[in-house]
């Protein structure tokens, strides 16, 4: 093998290695390493009627570390969303209406921008609603503050 194709395959791999380093945490647990405090209580999340229902989506391991349009830095497994319209900050309880499954996650970035979705979900609350082998789900929205 020829110095060029070491140097070659290398450079192919340095990305693959650097995303996979970006995508660790200290738990796999979202609710662990959530923006939202662990604080809230069951009765805090008692809300009214939905005041958006549609397909969410989620994305993650192609923004992670990347800034938000919050500012902040955009982490795969926080507790954190996209919406178009809704104020940075806004908390939000997202129920998957297949599965009864319910997070808090707060509004941090703009999206999404694929048509006829409402809220892009990071990862980590994906996960914890079951919408990440699907890709995309029914849900509604029911704003906390």
């Amino acid at each position: 093998m020829t110095l060029k194709n070491i140097l070659t395959r290398a450079s192919a791999m340095v990305p693959l290695l650097f995303m996979a380093a970006c995508n660790t945490t200290a738990s796999n647990d979202p609710t662990v390493t959530g923006s939202i405090s662990q604080s809230v209580s069951q009765a805090n999340l008692e809300t009214g009627k939905a005041f958006q229902r549609g397909t969410a989506s989620w994305y993650g391991p192609g923004f992670h570390g990347r800034k938000t349009a919050s500012g902040e830095r955009f982490n795969s497994f926080d507790m954190t969303a996209a919406h178009r319209s809704l104020p940075f900050g806004t908390r939000l309880k997202v129920v998957n209406e297949n599965n009864g499954r319910s997070v808090v996650v707060r509004v941090n970035d703009r999206g999404p921008f694929a048509h006829r979705r409402i809220i892009d979900l990071a990862k980590g609350p994906a996960q914890a609603l079951g919408l990440t082998s699907a890709g995309t789900g029914y849900v509604s929205l029911h704003r906390l503050d």
